[in-house]
């Protein structure tokens, strides 16, 4: 009968602690931030298929590592493309990740950007270039790696998409992300 009670009174202990742990985060998920200086983008993190991914980009946006850098490829009709420090699409920070290939590239997509297959028959990504999705785009299904898709600031995308570019796809205006961080929302 003891054994009962005890396991009564601990189950009550972990479920107000459930609550308490709910109420504390308010059921909120971490979102990526991104300020630009044509708006800002937030952006829903896919931890569930791409983990590997959401952990890099989260790591990199506490670390500051995308404050100041720029959207260094716009394609009109296809995507913009940031996250290199060297502002070419060249750099990152020394590494690739794993390829986490599931989800369908759509209009806001989020995914990695990578070297091409002939050099990365593994489909490795950058460890830091991203790019966001202008429109659908299924021939790039199965091939990238989607962790994340716009939520709100659509119109901000779409801002740095109309700039005018350079032959080689570089904004003639440089558009800086000012900070890239995690918020629960």
């Amino acid at each position: 009968m003891r054994s009962y009670f005890e396991f009564r009174n601990v189950f009550r202990v972990l479920m107000i602690l459930s609550f308490l742990a709910a109420g504390a985060c308010g059921g909120r998920k971490e979102m990526g931030v991104i300020e630009t200086d044509r708006g800002t983008i937030v952006v829903e993190l896919y931890d569930q298929d791409a983990p590997l991914h959401v952990a890099n980009f989260k790591k990199l946006a506490s670390q500051g590592f995308y404050n100041g850098l720029t959207f260094h490829r716009v394609v009109p009709g296809f995507v913009i493309q940031g996250g290199d420090p060297s502002g070419n699409g060249t750099g990152g920070p020394g590494y690739t990740v794993p390829a986490e290939i599931k989800r369908n590239h759509e209009r806001g997509s989020l995914a990695a950007a990578r070297t091409s297959d002939d050099m990365n028959p593994t489909r490795a990504s950058s460890g830091s270039q991203f790019y966001i999705c202008l429109n659908d785009l299924p021939q790039l299904d199965g091939q990238y790696t989607v962790y994340g898709k716009v939520i709100e600031g659509m119109d901000a995308v779409d801002a740095i998409a109309r700039l005018p570019r350079l032959p080689n796809d570089q904004p003639t205006e440089k558009v800086v992300m000012k900070s890239v961080r995690i918020e629960r929302r």
